[in-house]
Order: structure tokens, then sequence, then C-alpha cells
């Protein structure tokens, strides 16, 4: 499974918005689960990212399935204008670390 990771930082004033257009991801058929978050920034080191898109595919198969849906970018068009900062990561949770090396 593939696991897709995206954080914004987004100002107070165009955050419900961002929000909205990310959104339009969730209606996107390819993924497992796909999720929109809020940062609740109860992390002493690190408040500034603001919103998070968490999502699991089956395969890269499916997630460039996903990127490749007409909404993905109508997504983009949205949120692009209005986001700060954009950062992403896709891993292999079958090549995972899930305990001490």
């Amino acid at each position: 499974m593939i696991r897709h990771i995206v954080f914004f930082t987004v100002q107070e004033e165009h955050l419900q918005e961002v929000r909205a257009g990310l959104s339009i991801l969730t209606g996107i058929p390819y993924a497992r689960l796909l999720e929109i978050g809020t940062n609740v920034k109860t992390d002493q080191l690190g408040t500034e990212i603001d919103l998070v898109v968490y999502g699991e595919f089956d395969d890269e198969a499916a997630l460039a399935a996903y990127k490749a849906h007409p909404d993905y970018q109508l997504s983009i068009e949205r949120v692009r204008p209005l986001r700060e900062k954009r950062i992403a990561a896709d891993y292999d949770s079958r090549t995972a670390v899930t305990r001490p090396l």
C-alpha cells in the first residue's frame, strides 16, 4: 500500500477556502482512504502546518490514477493560488520500518 501525505501552510483568512478546495479530492475513487485534516497544533516544536491530506492507495498505479483524475486538477486550480507551502511524501507501507532496527 502507498501512503500519500501532503502538508500545507495557509494564511488564516484562506484556511476554509483551501480546506474546501482540498475536499474535492475525497470524491476521487482510487483511494482506499482519503482524509483532509486541520492541524490541531499540539506539537511543541512544529505548528506551522495548517492542513494535511492523507491518502492510502493499493499501489502506485492507483495513486497515479488519482492524480490523473480531473477533480485532482480542479482541486489544484482552487488551492494553489491560496496556499503558501506544500510538502508531499509517498511511501510504500510494506517497506516502512515498524519496529526497532
